[in-house]
């Protein structure tokens, strides 16, 4: 592990593997260098890539300098991408692809671009989040209620039903997802603008022109596959692709050999 500094002081800590061209993997929600999809996708990379796993501001071992804002997290995008050498291949999973969405287009390196399963609600296929969400999710968060955002953040903003996340407070992950409950409030605002059911804007992201990859998994709902078939159809150079059998947490097996042919192609 290896700690690179941001443009506003933060320190973010990065793990470095293999050997090739660089691939910068940015995890969602709860995720962090060592815990989500992103810490099987990295060892199945890096047999032709060097890849890059960071733990976003106020995860893991990053320090978290406020006031937040999307902006920052781009910055740190960028730090870790000007670590890779100023240019890399970069990976968004959930939350953590509209992160590197919103990072496109702006001159920081990114050669090209694969998303898997940002949460857009873009049209009538699920409940749109309710205009009061985030207000409850900060504070939940304000008010030290980790179990409170947590359970707020899976089952209004993911979808799950309120039995699978009771079990999940009884599962070892439980702790993880604990550490790191404050930070939701950093990817619900990444992501607001296009929970609302209504079509993504046009044009928004006419900039981000490098060659990119939808993807969603065959298994998910139906609403995160007309999501990213939209978001596809948005950008001005973008393929979309299903995965077969997968659903939102993606297995390496599945993902990792699509993602090394699009990036070494």
């Amino acid at each position: 592990m290896k700690k690179i500094t941001s443009k506003d002081g933060t320190q973010i800590a990065v793990d470095k593997s293999g050997k090739g061209p660089a691939v910068v993997l940015v995890g969602g929600a709860f995720n962090t260098r060592t815990f989500g999809p992103n810490v099987d996708i990295a060892p199945a990379l890096a047999d032709r890539f060097t890849v890059y796993t960071y733990d976003r501001r106020g995860r893991g071992d990053s320090t978290d300098t406020q006031p937040w804002a999307v902006e920052r997290e781009v910055e740190d995008l960028e730090a870790v991408i000007k670590e890779a050498g100023g240019s890399a291949f970069v990976f968004g999973i959930s939350s953590g692809a509209a992160l590197v969405l919103e990072a496109t287009g702006h001159g920081i390196g990114i050669e090209k671009v694969a998303l898997y399963e940002a949460p857009f609600i873009v049209d009538d296929s699920r409940a749109a989040l309710s205009a009061d969400y985030l207000a409850r999710l900060k504070q939940a968060v304000a008010e030290d209620r980790r179990a409170d955002a947590i359970k707020l953040f899976m089952t209004e903003g993911v979808g799950l039903p309120g039995f699978f996340v009771a079990l999940m407070r009884l599962m070892p992950a439980w702790k993880k997802l604990k550490a790191v409950a404050h930070t939701v409030i950093y990817d619900a605002e990444t992501i607001a603008e296009h929970t609302t059911g209504k079509p993504l804007p046009a044009g928004k992201w006419s900039a981000a022109t490098a060659p990119t990859l939808v993807m969603a998994g065959g298994k998910s709902p139906a609403w995160m596959r007309n999501g990213m078939q939209a978001l596809a159809d948005n950008l001005p150079n973008a393929e979309f692709r299903i995965l077969k059998g997968q659903m939102h947490v993606v297995k390496a097996k599945a993902i990792a050999p699509v993602l090394a042919d699009f990036f070494g192609g």
